[in-house]
C-alpha cells in the first residue's frame, strides 16, 4: 500500500499538496491528519465528496510499503503514523519546501526553500503534463496564496509566481479562494487581541522592533495566528510573538515577522514546531510561559549570530576521568578541581559522563569502591564544533542537561555549557575569559 500524508494542523498548502500527490501517484491512499486549520475544515465540509480521505487509525501499518510525506520532514508532526518509522523496508518519498532537513530518512526527496510546498508539486505536474481541474487549481492556488501571503512574504520565490499564473490559466477561481482564505475573526479573536494590546511590551533587538506577549487562554479560540498578525501590524513591530498558555499545561507559540533579520520559521523549529521566515508556530507541552518567552528571546539573539559556532565559545582543554578509578577517587579529584562532574574517556574516546546526579545513586558505603564505569551515565548527548549556540540551547532544554561535550571525528575537543550559552546570547563576560582572544579556557563546570 502506498499512502500520502502531511503534518498535524494541516493548512491549505498541506491539503493542496496531498491532493497533488494523488495526481502524481495514481492509486495512492490519502491519510488526512485529525487536526485541520478552521478554514481548511470549512473548505472540506463543502468539497469532501470530491476527495477520498481516510484517517491514520484506518491504516494497517503492516500493509504500508510506500510512504509519501508532503510539507513536513519530521516524524513527530505526523498524525499517528510515526509508528511506520520502525519499518526498515519502507520506501519514503518527500516533498518539503522548508529546506531544513528533519529526521525522515527519505529514499527520494524534493526539498528546497520555496514560498509554498504546492509550488514544488506543480513543478512535477507540469513536467509530466498531468491535467488539473478548475477545482484542483483553485485549491492549489489557495495553498500557494496562504503560504506566500498572496505572493508578498519574504519566502516567496519567482517559481511561486509562475505557479500561480499556471493555476490561473487552468481555471483557478479567485472568488472561491477569497471566500475560504478570509480568516474567521469574531468576538473571541477580538477579545484576545484587546487583551494582548493591554500593556503590550515592545523592545529593540539589534535594531529590530520586537514584541512578545504572554496570555492565558480559557476555552477554545481558533485562528490565533490571525490575531498575532493583527497584533504585529497594530504594534508596528518587525516581529511579534504570542505565547498563549492553554488548558492542560500547554503553550502555543505563534510568531510573525516582516524582516529577514528574524527568521520565525527557524525559531519555531528550535522549539519543536515549524514555519517559514515570516510565520511559524510551535506547541510546547508542560511548558512555563515565562520560560517560553525567555527561550524566544534567546533564539532571536541567535538569529543575529549565525556566524558564531560552538568552537568559538567552547571551553578547552577538557579535564577528564577514566572508567577504572573508583567513585571515591573520582569524588576526591572532582572536589580538588572544584568541578561537579566530568567526561569519562576510554582509549581517548568518550565513554560516559559522571555528574553529581550519578553520585546520588550511591546507597551503600562500599559502592564508593566501585569503578566509575558502574555509575557513569552512558547516554551521552554531544554536539559538533561547527553547530550553532542556538542548537546547543535546544539540546540542553530538550534533555535537561547543563553542558554538552563537543566531539569532532570521535574525539572530545571541548565543553559547551549552559553558562557559555547565556554568556553568548546576552553578551556577558564570564570570569576566566581570555579577553584578548575571546576564548573561554579552563572554565569547565558541571553545574546542572
Amino acid at each position: 500500500m502506498h499512502i500520502v500524508t502531511t503534518h498535524k494542523g494541516a493548512d491549505f498548502d498541506a491539503l493542496a499538496s496531498i491532493v497533488a500527490a494523488n495526481l502524481l501517484y495514481p492509486g495512492i491512499v490519502t491519510v488526512l491528519p485529525g487536526s485541520l486549520n478552521p478554514n481548511v475544515r470549512a473548505f472540506l465540509s463543502l468539497h469532501k465528496d470530491l476527495f477520498g480521505f481516510c484517517k491514520s487509525e484506518d491504516i494497517d501499518p503492516d500493509m504500508v510499503d510506500k510512504l509519501t510525506v508532503v510539507d513536513i520532514d519530521r516524524w513527530d508532526r505526523l498524525d499517528g503514523l510515526d509508528r511506520l518509522k520502525q519499518n526498515r523496508h519502507l520506501e519514503i518519498s518527500l516533498f518539503d519546501h522548508h529546506g531544513n532537513q528533519g529526521d525522515i530518512n527519505a529514499s527520494w526527496r524534493c526539498q528546497e526553500e520555496m514560498g509554498a510546498n504546492i509550488t514544488l508539486m506543480i513543478r512535477y505536474l507540469k513536467e509530466q503534463e498531468i491535467p488539473i481541474t478548475p477545482v484542483q487549481a483553485s485549491l492549489f492556488l489557495a495553498g500557494l496564496y496562504e503560504d506566500t501571503g498572496n505572493l508578498t512574504f519574504l519566502s516567496t520565490r519567482a517559481e511561486d509566481a509562475h505557479a500561480a499564473a499556471y493555476l490561473l490559466e487552468n481555471g483557478a477561481d479567485l472568488h472561491i479562494i477569497g471566500a475560504f482564505l478570509s480568516p474567521t475573526y469574531g468576538r473571541k479573536q477580538k477579545d484576545v487581541l484587546f487583551r494582548m494590546l493591554r500593556n503590550a511590551p515592545r523592545t529593540v533587538v539589534d535594531g529590530y522592533a520586537v514584541s512578545i506577549k504572554r496570555l492565558r487562554i480559557s476555552g477554545y479560540v481558533g485562528n490565533l495566528a490571525v490575531v498575532v498578525q493583527m497584533y504585529r501590524q497594530i504594534m508596528n513591530v518587525d516581529a511579534a510573538f504570542g505565547v498563549f498558555e492553554l488548558n492542560s499545561n500547554r503553550c502555543l507559540v505563534i510568531g510573525r515577522s516582516v524582516t529577514d533579520g528574524i527568521d520565525v520559521g527557524a525559531i519555531m523549529q528550535h522549539m519543536g514546531g515549524g514555519g517559514h521566515s515570516g510565520a511559524g508556530s510551535a506547541m510546547l507541552k508542560s511548558a512555563n510561559p515565562i520560560a517560553a518567552e525567555a527561550w524566544i528571546r534567546v533564539l532571536i539573539g541567535e538569529s543575529h549570530q549565525t556566524s558564531v559556532k560552538i568552537k568559538d565559545l567552547m571551553s578547552f582543554p577538557v579535564w577528564t576521568l577514566t572508567p577504572e578509578i573508583t567513585m571515591n577517587q573520582a569524588g576526591t579529584r572532582l572536589r580538588e578541581k572544584g568541578y561537579k562532574g566530568a567526561p569519562v574517556l576510554e582509549n581517548e574516546k568518550l565513554a560516559g559522563i559522571l555528574s553529581r546526579r550519578d553520585f546520588a545513586k550511591i546507597r551503600k558505603k562500599n559502592h564508593l569502591l566501585s569503578p566509575v564505569r558502574a555509575f557513569m551515565s552512558k547516554k551521552i548527548v554531544t554536539i559538533h564544533p561547527a553547530e550553532s549556540p542556538g542548537h546547543a540551547a535546544h539540546l540542553m532544554i530538550k534533555h535537561d542537561i547543563g553542558r554538552l561535550p563537543v566531539v569532532d571525528k570521535g574525539k572530545i575537543v571541548g565543553i559547551f555549557s549552559r553558562s557559555d550559552a547565556v554568556a553568548d546570547f546576552y553578551g556577558l563576560c564570564l570570569p576566566g575569559d581570555n579577553l584578548a582572544t575571546g576564548c573561554k579556557q579552563n572554565k569547565f563546570s558541571f553545574d546542572t
